[in-house]
């Protein structure tokens, strides 16, 4: 692990000051294509939003804000402005579509200036309609490029695509371990407005058409007592449509219908459904679009019992949003919700520290090989004006730094529509059934969604507790560990949604896609708590002879089952080790030396140590010059310096000093004194001259005057496996305004806190061994300091 951290006088806190873009508190977010907003058609009426009338909510008896209770919240999605053709047999067949090319389609100049933002099937129809009758072109807004090739993928490339555990064929017998792979015996709540008749049609045309398990369709009556039982790991996918009070209630009454919000509904019900198959869904559908029934929603999933809530909607955050946390802190539940569709801009829900925010990517892949992607142009994502930076947001991960208030995203998916994925889509009353390319961060939701209630079912088959706020994990247990940090996510480096300074996306941590997508497979090892029994690479100790006058080589013996990276403690100078193993020492001087060689496993971050006793004989004293070890001296100015030559050398020498600045001397036991040492950078050339044979040997010695550098104070840190253990790593810095510092060699699981010239470390689940953290600080003026700080773990 490397952490990066400034630490600043509080001078120069005093003079901080935050620039940020900020939106209009009126502002709602919205899916991509149009830069206005503006839709290819008008929408079906949507039921008008409830008044701005106190409200009680189930969580907090506080009357809902004036802002809060006036905004209208927007669904997330976005389509591609052209039906597809109904999937082919192969695209159907999960097995054999897995490693298929995504299907393709090419725009048309009409189709291409449609928007694609909360597009609905009946406005595409009704361009399709008016094209034909009038032969003109659809009115455009923000057109997507000329030529415009869209790819839309099936449920078994998305999988193949991120690494998801394929699907076992329809007649096999799966054992309790394939079942948690798909969710089972755990339940994921889809909150959304209005209403969608044929959401149960629609799925079960997709599971057809797909391959997957069918869901059961189980009404759920008003009268229901909660918290409902809970889902059983040996039962099915069951689907149950439920409609919610702004109080938080179940109720019998069937909110309107909408166009808008049924393709939302449809979305996010099929790709939850995809991720994990035998999951329970519940739909939650409130009877409008406003905050105070969304949050009724999402009140009601709270008292139906555990599960994953996914929100695929948004409005633009506001001073409002703390007040309404609390429907995000009911003990076992995930919450998650879509960052946006209209570029760089925060939304609420998914500004909640207690959220995990879902960013979009544009996907590009071929059947094969690894997955390419970028931040999608439309994602929404930026910093917060109004929440606080939560504590899993810190310089422990790569990216993030120090930021002064929440940043979203913190994860992603496939989201652009032009790299859409398959959503059925019928209308009222009909049974015939549109297929879409569907996107928007209201794609990646479910997903995410998906992808945490498997989790879940496998820490439910190992006897774990829920995951319920991921935060924790996913940052400092993922994204502060490299090794874990690169096999769990797929950084995301490309790409930008707008063109401010923090709308590109970044190595680490970046606004787009927050921490990167998923590399299933290996983040469910983490996210299951399967990977926290890694254990230390193993170093084997050995002795090592050498001559004077002969470069010195030899290989580190270790052992890992993934790739290593090296380092050495207590190396005398000019001693090196490769990225291999391999150990030189191009000019050995005599004498015996006890070098401690780690090694660091790079998927886990965890590091074993072994001590190599190197013995450097003498050379023969024939024709054998001095050898002067070149060094690097430190000074302050007019405080007295004095430091002694390193010379081997088989018989007395005699010193010299080339280019030494007025006053420094050296003496005939190779001591170097400067009494009144002045500011500055000098090159010193000592030339040491063998007394018997007359031959010469010099080096360099680098001296550097200046003032004091920083100073590192920490105490050796232990503790027993399994207890909690924590140390203090204490800086001072004379006279500078910052400090960098960096931490090395943690080992997995250990945190680092900052509080002024303090930093803390804390391990919550330490793991017996011994480890050494590496310290390095360096101040403003560039003067530099280390200290290694050894942490031993006892075994219970």
């Amino acid at each position: 692990m490397k952490t990066n951290s400034k630490l600043m006088g509080a001078s120069v806190l005093n003079r901080l000051r935050l620039t940020a873009a900020t939106c209009a508190a009126a502002m709602l977010c919205a899916c991509g294509g149009a830069a206005d907003g503006t839709l290819a058609a008008a929408p079906e009426p949507i039921a008008a939003p409830l008044s701005n009338a106190p409200t009680t909510l189930a969580l907090d008896a506080a009357p809902l804000p004036e802002a809060a209770a006036a905004a209208v919240v927007r669904p997330l999605f976005a389509l591609a402005p052209a039906l597809l053709s109904e999937a082919d047999q192969a695209e159907g067949d999960g097995a054999a579509s897995a490693r298929r090319a995504p299907h393709r389609v090419r725009l048309s100049v009409d189709e291409e200036s449609m928007p694609t933002r909360r597009l609905t099937v009946q406005a595409i129809r009704r361009a399709m309609q008016a094209r034909e009758q009038a032969g003109a072109g659809f009115e455009q807004a923000a057109p997507m490029a000329s030529g415009t090739v869209i790819a839309t993928y099936t449920p078994a490339q998305i999988r193949a695509a991120y690494d998801l555990p394929a699907l076992p064929a329809a007649a096999v017998q799966m054992s309790a371990a394939q079942r948690a792979q798909l969710g089972a015996g755990q339940t994921i709540y889809i909150v959304n407005a209005m209403h969608n008749p044929n959401v149960a049609a629609e799925l079960a045309a997709f599971n057809q058409r797909f391959g997957l398990p069918a869901c059961t369709v189980r009404p759920l009556a008003a009268t229901l007592a909660l918290p409902m039982p809970v889902a059983a790991a040996s039962a099915g996918c069951e689907l149950s449509v439920v409609y919610s009070t702004a109080a938080g209630a179940l109720t019998s009454t069937v909110p309107a219908y909408d166009s808008g919000w049924a393709t939302e509904i449809a979305l996010d019900v099929q790709w939850a459904h995809a991720t994990a198959p035998l999951a329970r869904i519940v739909l939650i559908e409130a009877a409008d679009a406003s905050v105070n029934s969304l949050l009724g929603g999402i009140k009601l999933a709270n008292a139906m019992g555990p599960g994953v809530v996914s929100m695929s909607f948004g409005a633009a955050e506001g001073n409002w949003t703390a007040s309404v946390d609390s429907a995000f802190a009911a003990a076992n539940m995930t919450y998650l919700a879509a960052t946006g569709d209209s570029g760089a801009a925060v939304s609420w829900p998914s500004v909640s520290s207690k959220v995990l925010a879902v960013g979009g990517t544009t996907l590009t892949w071929t059947g094969s090989g690894a997955r390419s992607e970028a931040g999608w142009s439309g994602t929404g994502g930026g910093t917060s004006a109004y929440v606080a930076t939560p504590a899993y947001q810190n310089n422990t991960v790569p990216g993030v730094g120090m930021p002064l208030h929440r940043v979203v995203a913190d994860v992603a998916f496939n989201a652009d529509p032009a790299s859409g994925q398959f959503v059925a889509v019928m209308a009222p009353g009909s049974s015939t059934v549109s297929w879409v390319s569907a996107g928007g961060t209201s794609l990646s939701t479910p997903q995410w969604a998906g992808l945490v209630t498997v989790a879940n079912a496998q820490r439910a088959l190992a006897a774990k507790a829920a995951l319920g706020g991921a935060h924790t994990v996913l940052y400092g247990q993922i994204g502060a560990v490299p090794g874990y940090y690169a096999s769990a996510f797929a950084d995301v480096v490309r790409g930008a949604n707008g063109t401010c300074g923090s709308c590109v996306a970044k190595t680490g941590h970046d606004t787009l896609a927050g921490l990167g997508t998923p590399n299933v497979n290996n983040m469910l090892q983490v996210l299951s708590g399967a990977a926290v029994t890694a254990s230390a690479p193993v170093v084997t100790a050995a002795s090592i002879s050498g001559r004077v006058g002969t470069a010195l080589t030899f290989t580190v013996a270790a052992s890992s089952p993934n790739a290593l990276t090296y380092s050495l403690v207590g190396a005398p100078s000019g001693m090196a080790v490769g990225s291999a193993g391999i150990v030189t020492w191009p000019v050995p001087l005599a004498g015996s030396y006890a070098v401690t060689v780690l090694a660091k496993d790079a998927a886990t971050g965890l590091t074993g140590q072994g001590v190599y006793s190197v013995s450097v004989a003498a050379a023969p004293v024939a024709a054998a010059a001095p050898v002067v070890t070149a060094a690097s001296v430190s000074g302050k100015p007019g405080v007295a310096l004095a430091f002694t030559v390193a010379v081997a050398a088989p018989n007395p020498v005699t010193y010299t000093l080339g280019g030494a600045p007025a006053g420094m001397a050296i003496n005939s036991a190779g001591g170097v004194t400067w009494a009144s040492p002045a500011a500055g950078s000098y090159a010193v050339t000592v030339s040491a001259k063998d007394s018997k044979t007359g031959l010469s040997g010099r080096a360099v010695i680098s001296v550097k005057i200046a003032a004091a550098g920083p100073v590192i104070t920490a105490a050796a840190m232990s503790g027993v496996a399994g207890k909690p253990m924590s140390g203090t790593i204490t800086l001072a810095a004379p006279g500078a305004t910052s400090v960098s510092v960096t931490i090395s060699g943690a080992p997995a699981g250990m945190a680092f806190s900052i509080s002024g010239m303090q930093i803390t470390a804390r391990w919550a689940a330490p793991r017996a061994g011994s480890y050494m953290l590496s310290v390095a600080a360096t101040d403003s003026a560039g003067l530099s300091a280390s200290a290694t700080v050894p942490v031993v773990v006892a075994a219970k």
